[in-house]
C-alpha cells in the first residue's frame, strides 16, 4: 500500500496542546519524550493508573473536543501526569449513539490484554461527585491530520501501527474513529482515544484489513471469554460474546488471506 493511501485511509486527531514553537525550552522529562516518545506509561502501567484514579485535581478545564465535552482535568504541575480527559457518560444514548464511560476503560484493558500500547491509561474515578473514566493526557502529541504521513521516518513501522489501529477498531466496533481522535507524538507512536462509543453488540467493521503482525495475531487467537469476563466483564454494556465475535470475523479475514496469498503475504513481524 502507498504511502499516499495509507495517509487518506486514516486521517486523525484531537487533544490539542501547545505548539511546539510557543512552547518554552523542554525541561529532563519533556527532553526524553524527544527520544523515547510520549508513552511514559509503557512499563509502569499500574504506577499511572494508580496516579490518575487518585491525585487532587487542581483545575478543570472545558473542552471542545467532541459533542460530550469531556472535561480537561489538570493536576498539580511537575505531577506524574499533568491531567487527564474525564468522561462522566453513563451507559445510555446520547445524540442518538450508544455512549459509556466505561466503555473507554474497556479500550485500555482490552489494549493492554492484546499488548498494543496505543490507548493511554484510563480508570473510573470521581470527580465533583461524578463517576466516569480518566484517561491519561497525554502531552507532547499533535492531531495525525497535521502531518504528511510520507514524512514518516521509518515506513513498515508507520504501516505497522496502521494495520493495528484498524484491527482493534474493527475489533471493538468503533463506530466512531475520525480525525478528532488520533494522536501522533514526536516519534509517530500513533495514540488511540475517545472510544466512548465502541463495543456495541453491532457487527461493525469500519476498517479494510490486509495485514497483521504476528504478535497481534496470536493475541488475538488467545482471547477467550474466561479471560475477558475477568478483565473487561463489568464494562461491556453486551458482555463479551460480541467482541469474541468480532474476533472470529477478523481471524477469519486473515486466515482466509494466509490460504489464497501465503503467510509472507499477510504476517508481518
Amino acid at each position: 500500500m502507498s504511502r499516499l493511501l495509507m495517509a487518506a485511509a486514516l486521517a486523525a486527531t484531537t487533544c490539542v496542546v501547545t505548539p511546539l514553537a510557543q512552547q518554552a525550552p523542554p525541561t529532563p522529562a519533556q527532553a526524553a519524550i524527544l527520544i523515547d516518545g510520549s508513552k511514559r506509561w509503557i512499563g509502569h502501567e499500574a504506577e499511572y493508573e494508580e496516579f490518575i484514579r487518585t491525585a487532587k485535581v487542581v483545575n478543570i478545564e472545558d473542552t471542545q473536543v467532541g459533542v460530550t465535552r469531556p472535561k480537561h482535568c489538570l493536576f498539580a504541575p511537575g505531577s506524574l501526569v499533568s491531567g487527564i480527559v474525564f468522561k462522566p457518560l453513563q451507559p445510555g444514548k446520547v445524540h442518538g449513539f450508544f455512549e459509556s464511560y466505561r466503555s473507554e476503560i474497556a479500550a485500555y484493558e482490552l489494549d493492554k490484554l492484546l499488548g498494543l500500547h496505543m490507548v493511554p491509561p484510563t480508570v473510573e474515578r470521581k470527580v465533583n461527585g461524578e463517576t466516569g473514566s480518566a484517561q491519561m493526557w497525554v502531552d507532547d502529541v499533535v492531531l495525525l491530520k497535521t502531518k504528511d504521513a510520507n514524512t514518516a521516518p521509518d515506513l513498515a513501522a508507520w504501516n505497522r501501527e496502521v494495520f493495528r489501529q484498524r484491527i482493534f477498531d474493527n475489533l471493538i466496533a468503533n463506530i466512531d474513529r475520525n480525525q478528532g481522535n488520533l494522536l501522533l507524538d514526536r516519534i509517530w507512536n500513533l495514540i488511540l482515544i475517545d472510544h466512548s462509543r465502541a463495543f456495541t453488540a453491532v457487527p461493525t467493521m469500519p476498517f479494510p484489513m490486509t495485514r497483521i503482525d504476528r504478535t497481534l495475531y496470536a493475541k488475538l487467537k488467545s482471547l477467550d471469554e474466561p479471560t475477558l469476563k475477568a478483565r473487561l466483564g463489568k464494562l461491556l454494556y453486551d458482555g463479551p460474546k460480541p467482541l469474541l465475535q468480532r474476533r472470529d470475523q477478523i481471524l477469519r479475514v486473515f486466515d482466509d488471506k494466509i490460504a489464497q496469498y501465503g503467510e509472507a503475504a499477510v504476517l508481518t513481524n
